[in-house]
């Protein structure tokens, strides 16, 4: 198989979330996919099954190195990336993945960036307040004191606890055992933190998100959890508006800095919300 190797968010070169994507050029098995996913071990790969469209855009598939998802940001972007400069060859402005979540449109800006719509925020209360900061090995005051813990989902559910600052941000370490606890009782299994504080002042706000059930102790740019993330600013007035427009800090601790553009608004009740950024092209080759 044909292979490639992007990086999604980067702000620069090596930097951002690693993305292997593989053009299948005869059938995988399920095992095969997952094995291949494994083998390479970054936080996800892709599979795009056929070199032209259905019926509801380029099929393809997303595995972590533990477990397939029916959706995930950066592999989104990754791929359509992956699609436009290799098998269809010239600029088109929109491409539709077929995931399994769904049909994903991505549109392709005159700045570089690619944009992905995700679908409608779904929001759960949880209660777990306590035993979540516990886990972080943060102190109860850590937490931001307006705004509520959550789960969401866009396609992919996340646990989102805002903190007031980016010194607690930065001391946030998970422990594992409870952890694992934590989530056999949650919808949500992914930990999404953030706080109103950049990392430069190119920055609105700044995340990070830990899914160590998936394999990956700590990701380097989620575009899943920060679409979450645009509906719960939203929904919560985080910046008094149903509009937001902003940049998003990630990464910084695991040495992948990351930069990710969100936007979204409500309209007639529902958020509509939007994840951009960058894709750069590392490596190319042959899967054996």
């Amino acid at each position: 198989m044909r292979f490639f190797i992007t990086d999604v968010f980067g702000n620069g070169k090596y930097s951002g979330n690693q993305l292997a994507t593989y053009i299948v050029d005869s059938p995988l098995t399920d095992r095969e996919m997952q094995q291949i996913a494994h083998e390479i071990h970054f936080a996800e790969s892709t599979f795009i099954l056929y070199e032209t469209p259905g019926d509801k855009g380029y099929s393809a598939r997303i595995f972590s190195p533990e477990s397939e998802l029916d959706f995930a940001g950066h592999p989104t972007l990754g791929t359509a990336f992956i699609i436009r400069e290799y098998l269809i060859k010239h600029p088109v402005d929109t491409i539709t993945l077929d995931l399994k979540v769904g049909p994903i449109p991505v549109s392709f800006s005159g700045d570089g960036a690619l944009w992905m719509d995700q679908a409608a925020p779904e929001f759960r209360d949880i209660s777990e307040r306590e035993i979540l900061l516990k886990m972080l090995n943060l102190p109860m005051d850590a937490l931001h004191p307006d705004f509520p813990i959550e789960q969401v989902s866009t396609g992919l559910p996340h646990i989102l606890i805002p903190l007031k600052n980016l010194e607690c941000l930065k001391q946030a370490k998970i422990e594992k055992d409870l952890y694992f606890k934590v989530i056999e009782k949650t919808w949500a299994k992914n930990i999404f933190i953030f706080c109103p504080e950049g990392y430069t002042g190119n920055h609105d706000i700044s995340v990070r998100m830990f899914a160590d059930h998936l394999g990956i102790p700590e990701d380097p740019a989620t575009g899943s959890g920060n679409g979450c993330l645009a509906g719960y600013l939203v929904k919560h007035r985080f910046y008094d508006s149903e509009e937001i427009n902003i940049k998003v800090a990630q990464g910084y601790e695991i040495k992948r800095p990351s930069l990710l553009l969100l936007h979204a608004h409500e309209q007639g009740g529902a958020i509509k919300i939007s994840v951009g950024g960058n894709v750069r092209l590392v490596a190319e080759g042959n899967w054996m």
